[in-house]
């Protein structure tokens, strides 16, 4: 019998991913087949599944922590901005359309049906489903043909637990005014609560849990202290990215308006000798870096105009000059080149754009994306690599000649002739401890396991959650659901 409990948040970002990625660990501790589930998600951070599809980063995370292979069911809505009033819609891991966002509205009651035959094909695969709400269910002007939060938890019958965020402060009133703002029959599917991200002496909280109690009726389930290796988890929200400062190999990587993709930069921050420097709009590229990382975008042509309205084109120029590298990944790759071409309008206007001209090869954006996981060898080591692939657009040109990895036979990337500037397509490769260390050369630490590393903090955040949640009284809220 499959059962499933819904984490919902009194606000966004309130830390709902990770903990639900903590209760999955938690449960698949105890031997219960978990797996995780968010109707719609919204981030342009994918992660590529084995069954050929894109999900959310936060939910390729989860399966993770539940033990599990990534499957497109786990999240079967995704949202991927390309301006602020659009984006592109995944459904069951497939582009489904791109839509304004008053457009979406509309289409949100067709998109149950595929939300709820996802759930349907999970639960036969789990004894317990943890579901993760999106955005807050206090936005009342948003429930009618809602999938993300209580529109979904009344469709599937799932019970609700809802999370505040104590470090934003106020979250007595985050909690309480969310019981006192829904429709009754929606505040009756919250059975519990809790808070999440304490500081300091969590006893000092002790009245206020009566107070929350009091007003609503709900039991708490805990109070979850600061967890403080949080920052080695993958960010799926643009807003958490975050320098790392570590040792003198300096990585500048410009944030990009529409930035993808970025958890191509965590293995890169475990490394303690690297420090990982985030360059804001309005800032120059500094002049110290030994390398810049462009960074995979989910629009290339409006973000190389971006990166040119910085200054950066400019900055670029000068850190080749002094000798820098530069690696450009998926987007970032395609602006490296000489030219990008949107003949049919991928992206919007049909055009044709001057990149920066620093590899000499030319892509042209077309309508089918590739969507896969991948296994590579870097060419001048023979070391192996495993990433995804996610991008539309082909390119080619004389620097494609120097390709600098193999995937199963094909040649990948491009570098120009001295491997000064490399790009290519490949997300991912720097999990990869051996091609990270011969990329890094003696920057590179052999201490660092990145996946090994990123399993151990999985099971220190279960931990976490064993010892301040009241993980009993959870489970036993779970409802069975049909499977």
């Amino acid at each position: 019998m499959t059962k499933a409990i819904m984490i919902q948040g009194a606000g966004s970002n309130v830390g709902k991913s990770m903990l639900v990625a903590g209760i999955a660990r938690a449960f698949s501790n105890r031997g219960l087949r978990v797996a995780p589930f968010k109707p719609q998600n919204m981030s342009n951070n994918a992660a590529v599944t084995e069954d050929g599809g894109e999900i959310g980063r936060a939910q390729a995370l989860q399966a993770l922590a539940s033990r599990r292979a990534a499957h497109t069911d786990m999240n079967p809505v995704l949202l991927k901005p390309e301006t602020d009033t659009g984006a592109q819609v995944i459904v069951q891991g497939k582009r489904w359309d791109t839509l304004r966002a008053r457009d979406y509205a509309k289409a949100k009651p067709k998109l149950m049906s595929a939300v709820l035959k996802s759930f349907s094909r999970l639960a036969k695969t789990a004894d317990l489903i943890v579901v993760e709400g999106a955005g807050s269910p206090a936005e009342i002007n948003l429930r009618r043909g809602d999938i993300a939060n209580m529109g979904f938890a009344e469709a599937a019958g799932v019970p609700v637990v809802l999370t505040g965020d104590i470090d934003r402060g106020g979250v007595i009133a985050q909690l309480v005014g969310t019981q006192t703002i829904l429709p009754k029959c929606d505040a009756d599917r919250i059975k519990a609560f809790c808070i999440n991200k304490f500081r300091g002496d969590v006893s000092l909280f002790d009245e206020g849990l009566t107070a929350i109690t009091q007003h609503t009726g709900w039991p708490s389930l805990g109070v979850v202290p600061w967890f403080e290796d949080a920052w080695r988890l993958p960010a799926e929200d643009v807003m958490d990215i975050a320098s790392s400062k570590g040792g003198s190999y300096k990585i500048a990587v410009p944030r990009l308006a529409r930035i993808a993709n970025f958890d191509d930069l965590d293995p890169l921050s475990a490394e303690p000798d690297v420090s990982v420097e985030i360059i804001e709009a309005g800032r120059p590229l500094p002049g110290d870096a030994d390398l810049v990382l462009i960074p995979g975008s989910k629009a290339t042509i409006a973000d190389l105009a971006f990166f040119r309205t910085q200054g950066w084109d400019t900055d670029l120029q000068a850190h080749v000059r002094r000798g820098g590298r530069v690696l450009g990944i998926c987007g970032g790759y395609q602006m490296l080149g000489r030219e990008i071409s949107d003949p049919l309008g991928i992206e919007g206007k049909a055009c044709t754009v001057e990149g920066l001209g620093l590899l000499d090869i030319r892509t042209e954006m077309g309508p089918q994306k590739r969507l896969t996981l991948s296994r590579a060898r870097y060419l001048p080591t023979n070391d192996p690599v495993e990433g995804y692939e996610i991008h539309i657009g082909q390119t080619s040109g004389p620097d494609c000649d120097n390709a600098w990895l193999s995937i199963d036979g094909r040649r990948e990337g491009a570098a120009n002739s001295t491997g000064q500037i490399m790009g290519c397509y490949l997300h991912g490769l720097f999990s990869a401890d051996a091609f990270r260390s011969s990329f890094l050369g003696k920057n590179a630490s052999s201490s660092v396991n990145y996946s090994a590393d990123l399993d151990a903090v999985l099971d220190k955040l279960a931990e976490h959650m064993e010892q301040h949640l009241d993980l009993d009284l959870l489970l036993s809220l779970a409802d069975p659901v049909a499977g």
